[in-house]
């Protein structure tokens, strides 16, 4: 068994932590306060190559490993949730369905750009009463001679109503299976398609700078060229994208604890109480100690899933392993660092009080903590 890092890998953890502390740490502060989307960082971010990092240099992709992606979303998220938001979903969600499932028209016409980082692409999921339950969507398309025409609305969209969107893939009702369960499929819709609307989300308790969108679609007409893969396809695709989502969303977890908890253990050296370092103690140091120990366990399973994927082996009881564990490991980091903070912790100008609350999402985003349960338990035969 080797636990090294190649060199490759050791180098994209290196200059990523250098350009997440030089270039988005002096303003995620401001960005969280103003619920400012940085279409800028977005842009630099897309520069050292932070979109499409798994994806073919046919597609102007960066041709990297997954676990090579997963370190550069851990190292964005060890500074800042909002902006690591925007990377996992652009890659994850945004160009992973184009990437795996497109045709090669579509692969060539929208990969380079969303790779490059000058445009951003959402996958339209969620509905406002099918978020754990896929099935209660309500969506539907309906064929219409070589047009396909959509209704419906979907909600928490991540990357869909930014000034660099470019458009959304969205899982639709096309019809019904011989076992009574609706057929899904998934479309491409770009911005400025009749009919189709965006309203970006604000006063979240959670990643103020990353974009959200409500999404609306009034009779929205796509030419047939616009499915993704084949019709009847949505439901598999919307799996197999999830599978992915779920290492991502793993990855901010396992990066945002790694961040609070190195405040935790700065703050600690350096407040004194009774006249020593507060770190001294042994209420604090174990806290601390709890938090070292489980970092090295996440990460572990993480990187495990990540192997598992790239050497083309079954990850996704892994990968639903990894998601639950590293999410819920931030909330008990970040609330050891808030606590050893003290009253500090509590006020915004001190970032471990935006640690506590961006960590929230990852109990729900990408599968809640209990559907992630509830996929565990079927793989070990539950």
């Amino acid at each position: 068994m080797d636990f090294d890092l190649t060199k490759e890998q050791q180098m994209i953890r290196k200059e990523v932590r250098r350009f997440a502390e030089s270039e988005i740490a002096p303003v995620a502060l401001e960005l969280d306060e103003k619920e400012e989307f940085s279409a800028e960082l977005t842009k630099k971010m897309g520069e050292i190559g932070l979109f499409g990092m798994f994806v073919s240099e046919k597609y102007e992709g960066q041709g990297m490993d997954y676990i090579s992606y997963i370190i550069a979303v851990e190292e964005i998220a060890r500074v800042d949730g909002s902006q690591a938001a925007t990377v996992a979903a652009g890659n994850s969600l945004g160009i992973g369905p184009l990437y795996y499932f497109g045709t090669e028209e579509q692969k060539m016409k929208y990969l380079p750009k969303l790779c490059s980082g000058e445009a951003l692409w959402g996958f339209g999921l969620t509905e406002p009463t099918a978020g754990s339950d896929a099935g209660g969507s309500k969506t539907t398309a309906v064929q219409d001679g070589n047009e396909w025409v959509i209704n419906g609305s979907k909600i928490f969209i991540t990357n869909a109503a930014c000034d660099l969107s470019l458009g959304v893939t969205v899982q639709a009702i096309t019809g019904t299976l011989p076992n009574g369960k609706p057929e899904y499929t998934c479309f491409i819709v770009e911005h400025g398609t009749k009919g189709f609307k965006t309203i970006p989300m604000h006063k979240k308790m959670m990643w103020r700078s990353s974009n959200t969108a409500e999404l609306y679609f009034d009779d929205v007409r796509v030419p047939n060229e616009n499915v993704l893969g084949k019709p009847g396809d949505g439901f598999h695709q919307m799996l197999k994208t999830l599978d992915g989502g779920r290492l991502s969303i793993g990855a901010m977890g396992l990066g945002g604890a790694q961040g609070a908890y190195e405040m935790a253990l700065k703050y600690a050296k350096q407040r004194e109480q009774f006249g020593q370092p507060i770190s001294k103690f042994q209420a604090v140091a174990f806290k601390l100690t709890d938090c070292a120990m489980e970092i090295e366990c996440a990460r572990n399973l993480m990187y495990k899933a990540c192997w598992l994927r790239d050497n083309k082996r079954p990850f996704e009881k892994e990968a639903a392993m990894a998601k639950l564990y590293c999410s819920e490991l931030m909330g008990r980091v970040a609330n050891h660092a808030v606590q050893i903070h003290g009253g500090y912790g509590l006020m915004k100008e001190y970032n471990v009080e935006r640690f506590y609350r961006d960590q929230k999402l990852l109990d729900i985003g990408e599968g809640t903590s209990e559907v992630q349960r509830i996929v565990i338990s079927r793989y070990i035969g539950c």
